[in-house]
């Protein structure tokens, strides 16, 4: 008995879903809605959707391209090398609007201004985009997401007809900048994401590719046009706020943030160096820990890199600071006597931070501010160690004085 409700649920489904992929009433009305953003790092740029609403059909439902699923096998890898497969599903548009009203994030509505076929092209487009056999997509946080999937369907359905004006954008901006606008400055969140995206990210981006945030979405589609027998109209019939939130202050704690934390970080790294010289000694637990804390940060951008699929954290000069093959040099650097051969590497430490410091000043890469407390503590620490290896080329006992010295001694003692 079981198994015919079953059958006749799912025969009830398919109806429905063929029912809904058909056409549209005069009545039906396609729109952009826009999500807020949340208070989880992941919510902190926003949220796109469409909006398919046809009053003589009954059919209400959201198309939401930021789906994924939590049951694929090997989850996590996948996610971590970028190969995770997100998905359009559809949703009854009232379950989608309250599940965000409970997140305390606005949503934003905007109808668009379409022909009686243009909307059933972006319908069919959109039922044929969510069968099960074309549902996935790989995902890219920069050029295939929510947003710019909105963007894409409305171009893929109104072709040449359909122009972005660029005069609401008043700046340049790069990816990073575009990024930091939505990150609340000196976080973990805004330091992680700096440390771990690369150069790429630090060129100018287009203005047709500002739209990979749905702030950007919402301000490119107010300000489209489509062109018609000679004629410009807007692409946005108009617009609606759906749900004002109440906004709550972020918690700004300085004393828990990177810049306060790795600021204590660095004076404690000096403290220790300085302390050193006077004691004419080496702290190996520090310099171990250092090399064994900047090389595992330098494999997992190194894997980010190359063994990945994320396009973003490519060319990421990070590297010269978290620098992999310190890891391998932690045995040679945790002894009590030191081998002369690390003051070359040393060296070459201290180097990388000097080529840091120019690409950032050149505008190569931008890196997070919180470092820096850390990365000039990092360089006293290295010009030190220089010092200390040569001064005690004999692992660590200090200099005996040479035979000339000896005997100029002598001779000054003896004309006293």
């Amino acid at each position: 008995m079981k198994k015919n409700y079953i059958l006749l649920l799912l025969l009830f489904l398919t109806v429905s879903v063929k029912a809904q992929f058909g056409s549209l009433s005069p009545t039906a009305e396609i729109s952009i809605l826009t999500i807020g953003p949340g208070s989880e790092l992941y919510d902190k740029f926003g949220h796109s959707a469409f909006r398919i609403k046809d009053t003589l059909s009954g059919v209400d439902v959201a198309f939401n391209y930021g789906v994924y699923d939590f049951n694929t096998p090997n989850f996590y890898t996948k996610f971590a090398q970028g190969k995770l497969l997100y998905e359009l599903r559809v949703s009854y548009y009232q379950s989608f609007f309250e599940s965000y009203v409970a997140q305390n994030r606005w949503v934003k509505e905007q109808t668009l201004n379409l022909t009686k076929e243009e909307k059933q092209a972006v319908s069919d487009f959109l039922w044929h985009n969510a069968l099960p056999e074309n549902k996935k997509y790989k995902y890219d946080f920069f050029f295939d997401n929510c947003a710019t999937k909105i963007r894409d369907v409305i171009q893929e359905v109104l072709g040449d007809k359909l122009e972005f004006k660029e005069d609401h954008l008043k700046e340049e901006l790069t990816f990073r900048q575009l990024i930091q606008q939505n990150l609340q400055a000196n976080s973990w969140g805004s330091m992680g994401i700096d440390i771990a995206l690369g150069a790429v990210i630090d060129r100018k981006a287009k203005p047709i590719e500002y739209q990979f945030l749905p702030e950007y979405i919402f301000e490119g589609a107010a300000n489209a046009f489509i062109n018609r027998n000679g004629a410009s109209e807007s692409l946005v019939k108009h617009s609606t706020v759906l749900f004002e939130n109440n906004p709550t202050p972020a918690a700004n704690n300085f004393l828990l943030s990177p810049l306060f934390i790795l600021g204590l970080l660095g004076l404690l790294i000096v403290f220790v160096t300085y302390r050193d010289y006077k004691r004419n000694t080496r702290s190996r637990y520090l310099d171990t820990f250092l090399f064994f804390f900047t090389g595992l940060i330098g494999i997992f951008l190194l894997l980010l890199w190359f063994a990945t699929d994320h396009t973003a954290t490519a060319n990421n000069y990070n590297l010269l600071w978290a620098f992999p093959i310190s890891i391998l040099v932690i045995f040679a650097i945790s002894k009590k006597k030191v081998s002369p051969k690390l003051k070359r590497y040393t060296l070459l430490l201290l180097l990388l931070l000097i080529l840091l410091t120019i690409h950032w000043i050149t505008g190569v890469q931008v890196f997070a501010i919180a470092l820096l407390p850390l990365l000039i503590a990092l360089a006293v620490r290295y010009v030190y160690l220089m010092y200390f290896i040569t001064s005690q080329p004999t692992a660590g006992r200090p200099l005996q004085p040479s035979p000339e010295t000896t005997t100029g001694q002598a001779l000054q003692r003896e004309g006293a």
